[in-house]
């Protein structure tokens, strides 16, 4: 399984993220951030997890997991660790307005 500072810093640089930009969404310290990517941190707390995989759109859970964190069993499989966002990088501005629209719409379905 993939070490938590490769995955990370994977998943950032496929967001085109930078630390800064990391830092300002999370609130997590740049250093500290620097510091898991190169593997000098190995078991950040779940709350720093959390935020990583809100704003990295990834698996709570999976960053639990290669952390080395225990994780509930579950019934059904965890989400895949890069959700449908990696695969829409080429959309036009028409398509990303019209996929919006159906989120929202499939959102306010649920909602009811």
């Amino acid at each position: 399984m993939e070490q938590l500072s490769v995955y990370l810093k994977k998943t950032r640089k496929e967001k085109g993220l930078t630390l800064r930009a990391v830092q300002q969404a999370t609130g997590v310290s740049n250093p500290y951030l620097s510091q898991l990517e190169n593997g000098k941190i190995r078991k950040p707390s779940p709350s720093i997890l959390h935020k990583l995989a809100d704003c990295y759109d990834v698996s709570y859970e999976l960053l639990l997991q290669l952390s080395g964190h225990p994780t509930p069993k579950r019934q059904n499989p965890p989400r895949p660790a890069h959700r449908i966002g990696t695969k829409l990088e080429d959309l036009t501005e028409d398509e990303e307005e019209k996929l919006t629209e159906y989120l929202e719409f499939l959102r306010a379905r649920k909602q009811k």
